[in-house]
């Protein structure tokens, strides 16, 4: 309460002397600020983090007051304060906000399985900066990673080329509703590549911009902005950070513009100028990102990078492990992983664990099929990644294995179960644990540990996905004999079920088995819907998306593919952007208000688009590195200019598949 700040503030035990405010310093050098943040990310992989995507609490909880100043103690070691963090910074405590992400659990679990399957052990805070990983970077090809994976990051990438730390750490900031709104992301991406002069709205701030090429991106720097051109104090600097991360920012914000334009004026700013820094000042209060966040933030972009770059599989296996996360349905990721070469191998009931993993070929013979055309790793055992195809992707990896958690029906628990059956003996008994040798032994086996038969939806759901593929019976034929055996448990005998052979059916089609494993896990391990009807599309003179890139700009195209993404973000102005999918990557939508309110009732429920339009494209020079303090400008380099290609639609059109894709992300 405020009366409980004021008496905090005058007693000598509130953390120092009364009136005694913090100093701002510099930011300390890259090289004295890694350690520390990379330590900190590696000792969060290796903690409990299974709270994803939200704020945790580490000495103290950043919750709503809950009446009086309760504590709760939850274990010997960990004390919860139940207080407003408003009055713990008054009482001099320190604050910290452990954020629960699920990139730190997809990261561990990539950690573990480089170890198991590469023989290799990764550090994060050893992992090397190298300019193959920032090339791919640079290529926007980010699918997956941590924070620049999205649309609007992915434009900008290949734009902005990140070819240093401190360039990730500007790329994280920049893409937000502050730096968009305050109109920084235009201007800093020109000057980054040489197309404007740095330039400072008053000479004063040069000192707090000077590193981010005269654009303010960071709150650090827009408190130090308060102090250089509105002789703020320290203290002044920190409310008016604070309201620019409050939820009542705007009136905060209101009632320290007259403080702030009364200090400008004094230092010579005539009335234009305060207005467009109070302007960027104010953009800030709807979300601008802290430094220090950046670049805790960066160090996860890079590390997500580094592993998607030299070990594609394990990278994949871990995202989906740690599923729900990130911007990308199971299909998207594993059809990105297919693309850099990486097979995907459907659930099988004596190869599957509860989670994806991966897998050798040589444990991956009997899969019917399911292997996908990508190029089988020429080596087993525990390869070092080196070498690489033309395209640049890595030629030994292990296959991805899906999991039997992720078919319909199963979860976590009956999937354990299914495992602890294959891998441990019954308790109490001494018989040898392996794998099951048919469909009765699994379901006697199964049943044993569960106390239960097994349920019925379940045994179908794994027929549907081919798990039984694995004991030669095909989808159909095992999907017959789980409906006889769906009441059988542990202790029915061999042989007295009836009615498990079933009689000559017809084998699945392509399009058959694609619907099948949609259905029963989300996930089409061999291909992608888009190429049942490709032959089709190209008689049409409809394009794949990796056509795109020997397109001319201003040239009307017609693309096609399975929607994944609708979005209206609060800053485009009624603008909606979708993303489709094919089996060669991804292509990027813009929809103009007009065109949206035409083609409405098909495009925000269709499953899959073809649509018409110009395509816009957007070449940048391939730059050199620029240092981070700005001081050297940037210059052009021989090499592939960076590319952004988008298409302007001006026509929306319903495509029919042969199967229903999974459900896209829509307004998120």
């Amino acid at each position: 309460t405020p009366g409980l700040r004021a008496s905090l503030r005058s007693s000598p035990r509130a953390g120092g002397p009364t009136g005694a405010t913090p100093s701002l310093t510099s930011t300390p050098p890259l090289a004295a600020t890694l350690p520390l943040s990379v330590a900190a990310a590696n000792v969060a992989t290796r903690g409990s983090v299974a709270g994803r995507g939200a704020k945790g609490t580490g000495a103290l909880s950043r919750r709503n007051r809950m009446g009086g100043g309760s504590v709760e103690t939850s274990t010997p070691l960990r004390t919860v304060l139940q207080w407003d963090k408003d009055d713990c910074a008054a009482a001099g405590l320190v604050k910290f906000d452990l954020l629960g992400l699920g990139m730190l659990s997809a990261l561990h679990y990539c950690v573990d399985m480089i170890q198991e399957f590469h023989g290799t052990a990764v550090e994060l805070s050893q992992i090397p900066q190298e300019d193959d990983v920032y090339e791919m970077i640079c290529r926007a090809d980010t699918v997956g990673v941590f924070q620049i994976e999205s649309r609007a990051q992915m434009a900008t990438l290949p734009r902005l080329q990140p070819r240093t730390f401190y360039d990730l750490v500007v790329e994280v900031a920049l893409i937000r509703p502050g730096p968009i709104q305050g109109g920084s992301v235009h201007p800093y991406i020109r000057r980054r590549n040489g197309l404007e002069p740095v330039t400072y709205l008053h000479p004063l701030l040069e000192k707090s911009l000077k590193k981010t090429l005269g654009i303010p991106l960071f709150q650090e720097q827009l408190m130090q902005m308060s102090i250089d051109v509105a002789g703020f104090t320290p203290s002044e600097a920190d409310q008016l950070r604070q309201a620019m991360g409050s939820k009542r920012s705007n009136e905060r914000m209101e009632r320290l513009k007259a403080r702030l334009y009364e200090g400008m004026r004094t230092n010579g700013i005539d009335d234009a100028t305060c207005e467009i820094i109070y302007d960027k000042l104010a953009a800030f209060a709807n979300y601008g990102f802290p430094e220090s966040h950046s670049v805790s933030f960066a160090y996860l972009v890079y590390a997500s990078c580094w592993m998607k770059h030299h070990y594609p599989a394990a990278f994949c296996a871990a995202l989906l492990q740690a599923q729900p996360m990130g911007f990308y349905s199971p299909q998207s990721l594993t059809a990105d992983a297919r693309r850099h070469g990486v097979l995907t191998l459907a659930p099988d009931v004596n190869a599957s664990l509860v989670r994806a993993t991966c897998e050798w070929p040589e444990r991956s013979g009997g899969d019917g099929g399911h292997i996908c055309d990508a190029g089988h790793p020429e080596t087993a055992g525990h390869p070092e990644p080196g070498r690489r195809d033309e395209r640049g992707y890595p030629t030994t990896q292990p296959a991805v294995r899906l999991g039997l958690a992720e078919v319909r029906s199963v979860g976590t628990a009956l999937a354990e179960h299914i495992v602890t059956a294959r891998t441990q003996p019954p308790p109490g008994s001494a018989t040898t644990p392996g794998p099951f040798t048919g469909l009765t032994d699994f379901v006697q086996r199964v049943s044993l540990r569960l106390g239960a038969p097994v349920p019925k939806p379940a045994l179908e759901a794994l027929a549907t996905a081919g798990a039984f593929e694995c004991f030669g019976l095909d989808r159909r034929r095992a999907l017959w004999a789980a409906g006889a055996l769906a009441n059988m448990g542990a202790d029915r005998l061999d042989g007295i079920v009836t009615g498990l052979d079933a009689p000559t059916l017809p084998g699945l089609s392509v399009g058959e088995t694609m619907a099948s494993d949609l259905w029963a896990t989300g996930v089409t391990p061999g291909t992608h819907p888009m190429l049942l009807v490709r032959e089709r599309l190209q008689v049409q003179g409809i394009m794949a998306s990796d056509q795109l890139g020997d397109v001319a700009h201003g040239t009307r195209v017609r693309v096609a593919g399975v929607v994944t993404h609708r979005q209206r973000p609060q800053t485009a102005g009624g603008t909606t952007f979708l993303n489709l999918e094919d089996e060669s990557g991804l292509i990027n939508v813009i929809c103009s208000k007009g065109l949206w309110d035409r083609y409405k009732r098909t495009a925000r429920g269709a499953a899959a688009l073809i649509v018409r339009g110009i395509l816009e494209r957007t070449e940048t020079p391939r730059m050199a590195k620029v240092a981070g303090d700005g001081t050297r400008e940037p210059t052009p380099i021989d090499g592939p200019p960076g590319v952004v290609l988008n298409l302007i639609a001006d026509r929306i059109e319903l495509l029919t598949l042969d199967v229903r894709p999974g459900p896209s992300r829509d307004f998120r």
